[in-house]
């Protein structure tokens, strides 16, 4: 089942969709990035694959994009977002995994031990700007203070996987995906293969949380 709704907060109305499982142990919470919305393929692909394996997933719209504006607000603004929706999450009285891509998985990391996430989902974890690896964002990352997966694509300018600094998280690789887990036409595992890898991995993490 899908159903839609509007959170206020004080950033202004979030939007949040849910797909129900039918016995969900917990709440996959999922952000969208500062480029783009809920219609993100890996943000697709987690809500029709991830209710089969009893999470329930709620695609999350940040007051911006519900606004219609075209330019992400300042970090503080997107966390104050989170923050004001994150009741709404909690609601069904399920664990609550906060999760994003790209900026959102920095929202998530930042916001999680406050928020009491169980966990924190990170896709296309913004290691730093393209072509400014000294602009490293690792301490977001790395001070989520709860068990994370982060999932990446092996060619995303933002941070590769090789780049990534030792801690106490896990870490998915897409072979030859850029930062939207895009791969060249050329690739060995095709598009929908890559979409399978990040569905995989998040439902083989989920039973470790507990």
């Amino acid at each position: 089942m899908t159903t839609s709704k509007i959170v206020a907060t004080e950033a202004g109305d979030a939007r949040v969709t849910w797909y129900e499982a039918e016995r969900a142990r917990l709440v996959l919470a999922v952000g969208h990035g500062a480029g783009g919305g809920i219609e993100a393929r890996d943000l697709r692909a987690i809500a029709a694959a991830l209710p089969a394996h009893g999470v329930t997933v709620a695609l999350v719209e940040q007051p911006w994009r519900v606004a219609g504006r075209k330019v992400a607000p300042a970090p503080k603004t997107l966390d104050t977002g989170w923050r004001g929706v994150w009741p709404a999450l909690a609601a069904p009285g399920l664990p609550v995994v906060s999760g994003g891509r790209s900026a959102g998985a920095r929202v998530a990391c930042r916001t999680a031990t406050e928020l009491g996430a169980a966990a924190v989902l990170a896709l296309s974890f913004p290691l730093h700007p393209p072509g400014r690896p000294e602009k490293s964002r690792a301490a977001e990352l790395l001070g989520a203070g709860v068990p994370t997966l982060v999932v990446q694509g092996g060619n995303d300018p933002f941070g590769k996987p090789a780049e990534f600094p030792e801690g106490d998280y896990e870490l998915v690789e897409v072979p030859g995906a850029d930062h939207g887990f895009a791969v060249p036409k050329r690739a060995d595992i095709g598009q929908d293969g890559a979409v399978t890898i990040i569905t995989d991995a998040i439902a083989a993490w989920i039973p470790a949380l507990g």
